[in-house]
């Protein structure tokens, strides 16, 4: 897989990466992938009700108009024309859920975030309805277990309990997207002729979608009883959808589109079957290419799509293992304890202590992903001792990150048969040192992390400048100058790393089951 592209010394390639936790848009240089300005605004997340994850769709499409604005003004200042941007990319949340009006271009709701848990009752009822209770009775078509993470379950939510939204269905006015779609949606007119449009990648979070077709699947539609008109249009993951309808960059292409994950996994240059990538973010997602088949995984990963770089390209495909809290658990710690000011303090306070002191820390918030999908387990720390401080906590809290990685590698290497030698790491949590020695002391193997780890939007920026009509950015895996990067080596003796692992799957059991949709009764025998 290769474009011939020939891209000018000038020619530069933007990329929208609209996360979790905030918004970015950075500026490549085409030919050289070194990144030339940035800026970032961070989203506000709001919590309604216990396990609600809301976050505001007007605030997300304001963010990226400003990042867009801002750092055309700071390449001005570096005396660079932005007619010089040839593109742009959008990666993005995935499975995050928005329900608009197509008339008015409002929102009908708050975007449902994808750790919300508020459908965990309809994934009980639904797997109860399947025969044998079986969570994977539709992953033979879309590769994911019935669960809270995915959009049809979030849709469906909509569609259930919010009036306007049961509404606008009902008069043809309701259009469903994940995060690419409204971005996109919104940046190309809006109501206004905008092009409603996802790419595979992220279509195939919804679990609406069918792996093996490349299309929406009606059975699947009639399954969560969702109309198929008021899906988006799904097209490969590196074409020209539409036009920059407003702002400094109007008439630039957007002609790239990837899920986040898949975009780490592009800007990784992980194109080869076999090869993998571990993101840290607000979760942990590692992915490895399983190439131009779909594998079923047996250990508890999910079978996605990878990426289609163009419209007569293959699809690639890739097991996943999608870890819910990350950098998640580094938030909490700052938020809701208060014994760190910002996220890069836990790595001073962490190796204030070295060790965790026999502490362990499974931050289920949000259940258990990959690979238990658990949803009725919560938060443990257990291993307390009067002699347990903050720093042991913070250092327990790393080590959590590092055991949920283990258990997806490990799955990973009993799916394929053949074991990772070394993994290839990415996202915001990776310039915290302590924590990437944690990682390869815990995994037994090296972990390599490239000196330019902003690779998601690389991956982003990749896809559109390559696209067809574009043509500024030449992708050969074979061809691309090596990037630099760090190489972190176990440190302790593999009986350590071993013994620790054991209790931390024991910690896990601890955290098991302790949710339950059973009513608790009271001491006079009456329900709550």
């Amino acid at each position: 897989m290769s474009t011939s592209c020939r891209p000018e010394a000038d020619s530069l390639v933007g990329a929208i990466d609209q996360g979790t936790s905030s918004t970015r848009f950075l500026v490549f240089n085409a030919k050289t992938a070194e990144l030339i300005s940035q800026h970032q605004v961070e989203i506000n997340q709001s919590f309604p009700k216990e396990g609600w994850v809301e976050e505001d769709p007007k605030e997300i499409l304001q963010s990226v108009c400003e990042c867009m604005e801002r750092t055309s003004e700071k390449l001005i200042q570096l005396n660079i024309n932005i007619s010089n941007i040839k593109a742009i990319g959008v990666t993005n949340q995935r499975e995050t859920t928005l329900v608009w009006d197509k008339e008015t271009g409002e929102p009908l709701y708050n975007a449902i975030v994808w750790l919300d848990l508020r459908t965990q009752s309809t994934v009980d009822k639904l797997i109860k309805k399947t025969p044998g209770k079986n969570k994977n009775h539709l992953k033979d078509k879309t590769g994911l277990p019935i669960s809270t993470y995915f959009s049809a379950l979030k849709l469906r939510w909509l569609m259930d309990n919010i009036e306007s939204v049961a509404e606008a269905v009902q008069t043809n006015r309701a259009v469903f997207g994940t995060v690419d779609s409204w971005l996109i949606w919104c940046l190309t007119g809006g109501k206004n002729g905008g092009v409603h449009c996802t790419d595979v990648t992220n279509a195939s979070r919804t679990m609406l979608f069918n792996i093996h077709t490349m299309q929406w699947d009606p059975e699947l539609c009639k399954y969560f009883d969702v109309p198929i008109e008021i899906l988006p249009e799904v097209r490969s993951s590196s074409e020209i959808y539409g036009y920059m309808s407003s702002g400094s960059l109007v008439g630039v292409p957007i002609s790239g589109c990837l899920g986040d994950q898949s975009a780490a996994l592009v800007g990784q240059m992980c194109f080869k079957d076999g090869q993998a990538k571990n993101t840290y973010g607000t979760g942990c997602f590692m992915l490895k290419n399983t190439g131009v088949k779909p594998v079923m995984s047996d250990h508890g990963l999910l079978t996605t799509v990878a990426y289609k770089l163009g419209r007569d390209q293959p699809v690639y495909y890739a097991l996943e293992g999608s870890v819910a809290i990350a950098g998640a658990v580094v938030s909490w710690l700052k938020k809701n304890l208060g014994i760190i000011k910002s996220s890069s303090d836990i790595e001073k306070l962490a190796a204030a202590a070295g060790t965790s002191y026999g502490c362990y820390f499974v931050p289920a918030f949000s259940g258990l992903y990959a690979p238990y999908w658990e949803p009725s387990a919560r938060g443990i720390i257990c291993g307390l001792t009067q002699f347990t401080n903050s720093s042991h906590l913070a250092f327990a809290a790393l080590e959590a990150v590092c055991f949920q990685t283990r258990e997806v590698l490990d799955a990973m290497n009993q799916d394929s048969g053949v074991p990772l030698s070394q993994l290839q790491v990415d996202g915001g949590m990776t310039a915290n040192k302590l924590l990437m020695q944690l990682q390869a002391d815990i995994l037994c193997i090296p972990v390599v992390r490239p000196s330019m780890f902003e690779t998601t939007a690389l991956g982003a920026a990749m896809a559109a400048g390559a696209a067809e009509g574009v043509c500024v950015w030449t992708i050969n895996p074979d061809g691309m100058t090596s990037v630099t990067s760090e190489k972190y080596q176990p440190q302790i003796n593999p009986d350590e790393s071993e013994f620790r692992y054991t209790r931390w799957k024991k910690a896990v059991q601890k955290a098991m089951n302790w949710e339950t949709m059973e009513p608790v009764p009271t001491e006079n025998g009456d329900h709550n």
